[in-house]
């Protein structure tokens, strides 16, 4: 089996996405059998995939400005992923909800959330463009629909009318880190990670540490770290001022290698967001045995179970106070340090990789049905 798999969101900085696309790949590499040949697709005008990213697999790299390409896949079909990638290809899997057309492949999308649809103003221009208008359509189409939890696949049925019967739950992995040794003796901080944009809902996050701090001045640092969007411009400003500045710490994006560093250092990972499809970063926290303050809210409940703390992200008063009652308890800390490490155990990128290949397998078998050679 020759799979296309689209790798363009892990080009540069990896986020969520493009983390799972990076880390998937790798899984599926290292569990192949002999018989499949994995191809990872990228386009771009001034960016290059390396040939080894992810030694095993094939690059297929092409010189052509993404935005263009996009919007002749998402509007025309056309060209076909076969004549892009100059070869014959069994599987096209997006790395997103909308199809990468194919001439006889089947086609399979990954749909981590649709907060697109409720919130466009959150997203980029060209997805405020065309996954609301489009991803009804493209999920129907699909041969098969890639989502990474439960709530998720409960939405795609409840509102794009697919059958759950055409949707596989693949969620993320788990890293393999270790679990740390013990909780750090100095530079302690409250950790969040993850993109700095509007739906982390880093404001109520931002008000809850004000709360803390008319407590207790002494509190460890906020410590927020990802990639900066425009969305974080007010949120520096904010926290320049009194009474945040010199409280909070805004490091940027972290590379992947660097994570175990920054769970090193926290005593709680909050993690505060209105939607999440999954949550990685909740993992990694967990994985570390760092205690977890997370939003009852998308995915959350589902990922991080009763291993942590779940708050309404709408009551900042109610978040301040699941912190400080985890800052003035080592006891609980540790509670939920253990109960995290054994949740994030159920989360495995072999059993990510081998529920995508029994995606791929279902996929070809109703691309065949419903266009027999």
């Amino acid at each position: 089996m020759r799979i296309l798999l689209d790798y363009r969101p892990a080009l540069r900085q990896r986020t969520g996405v493009g983390e799972y696309v990076h880390e998937v790949a790798r899984a599926l590499v290292a569990t192949a059998p002999a018989d499949e040949s994995l191809l990872l697709f990228s386009s771009s005008w001034k960016d290059r995939l390396a040939p080894d990213v992810v030694p095993g697999a094939m690059a297929v790299d092409r010189r052509v400005p993404v935005r263009a390409l996009n919007w002749l896949w998402h509007r025309t079909g056309w060209p076909p992923a076969e004549r892009v990638a100059r070869t014959p290809l069994d599987v096209t899997h997006s790395a997103h909800p909308l199809i990468l057309p194919a001439r006889d492949a089947a086609r399979v999308v990954t749909i981590h959330d649709l907060d697109f649809l409720d919130h466009p103003e959150r997203t980029a221009r060209e997805i405020r463009r065309d996954y609301p208008a489009l991803v009804a359509e493209h999920a129907q189409r699909a041969d098969r629909v890639i989502v990474v939890s439960r709530h998720t696949a409960r939405e795609v049925e409840r509102r794009l009318g697919v059958s759950s019967a055409k949707i596989s739950i693949c969620s993320p992995g788990a890293p393999d880190w270790p679990r740390r040794d013990s909780e750090p003796a100095s530079d302690r901080c409250l950790l969040f990670l993850g993109t700095l944009d509007a739906r982390k809902n880093l404001g109520t996050l931002l008000d809850a540490y004000e709360q803390i701090l008319t407590r207790r001045p002494d509190a460890p640092p906020l410590v927020l770290a990802g990639g900066l969007t425009a969305d974080a411009a007010p949120l520096i400003a904010r926290a320049r001022r009194a009474p945040l500045a010199g409280h909070v710490e805004i490091p940027g994006y972290v590379d992947p290698a660097a994570r175990t560093a920054l769970f090193a250092r926290a005593l709680v990972f909050v993690l505060p967001s209105y939607m999440e499809g999954f949550g990685m970063p909740a993992v990694e926290a967990m994985v570390s045995g760092v205690p977890v303050v997370a939003a009852n809210r998308g995915a959350l409940p589902e990922v991080v179970g009763e291993a942590g703390c779940l708050v309404d992200p709408d009551d900042p008063t109610a978040m301040a106070h699941a912190i400080e009652m985890l800052l003035d308890n080592p006891a609980m800390r540790q509670q939920l340090s253990d109960a995290g490490v054994v949740q994030a155990r159920q989360f495995s990128w072999a059993t990510t990789a081998m529920r995508l290949r029994d995606a791929w397998t279902m996929a070809v078998a109703h691309r065949r049905e419903r266009s027999p050679r």
